[in-house]
């Protein structure tokens, strides 16, 4: 018989028995500092999200403040909408108009009766079905947004807002 197998500190590999608890050691060791850095990372984390985004919501704040808002009040409206049947539907609708300078609302007043006449124009040859749901009422707003803005150029309105709608 060799040496190797008869020296009770040697495993079947040929290391010894000494070397066993140095590779558990050492497994432990990475295990543990895996584990460090996993907890330092997440603790890391929720530091920034918990307690740093503080200091963001100030500086929006002072952006929007920055912002004015100036709106003008259009008369309410009430007009026919074309229809192929002999039952007759009407749209009543009132709107305000979002600008960003309080000379903006000044120079508009002149301006009304193109605004309401490009209105009126319009808002007769919607349909019903040209009204329905969340994407019909976007593109009126869209619509009546950009006829407003060509009525009263070079004012220019940042936003048609609906104080009401009624499709009757």
């Amino acid at each position: 018989m060799t040496d190797e197998a008869q020296d009770p500190e040697t495993d079947e590999n040929g290391e010894g028995e000494e070397d066993a608890p140095k590779k558990g050691k050492l497994k432990l060791i990475i295990i543990a500092a895996v584990a460090l850095v996993v907890l330092l990372g997440g603790g890391g984390a929720a530091y920034f999200f918990l307690f740093s985004g503080g200091s963001d919501d100030g500086e929006a704040e002072v952006a929007i403040a920055a912002v004015e808002t100036y709106f003008f009040d259009l008369p309410e409206m009430t007009v026919n909408l074309a229809s192929t049947g002999e039952e007759e539907q009407f749209l009543k609708l009132s709107v305000s108009l979002e600008l960003e300078k309080e000379e903006m609302v000044e120079a508009l007043a002149p301006r009304l009766t193109l605004v309401m006449d490009a209105f009126q124009v319009y808002l007769r040859e919607l349909r019903r079905s040209d009204l329905e749901g969340s994407a019909g009422i976007y593109r009126l707003k869209d619509e009546l947004r950009r006829r407003v803005n060509l009525a009263v150029y070079p004012v220019q309105v940042r936003n048609i807002l609906f104080k009401e709608i009624l499709v009757q």
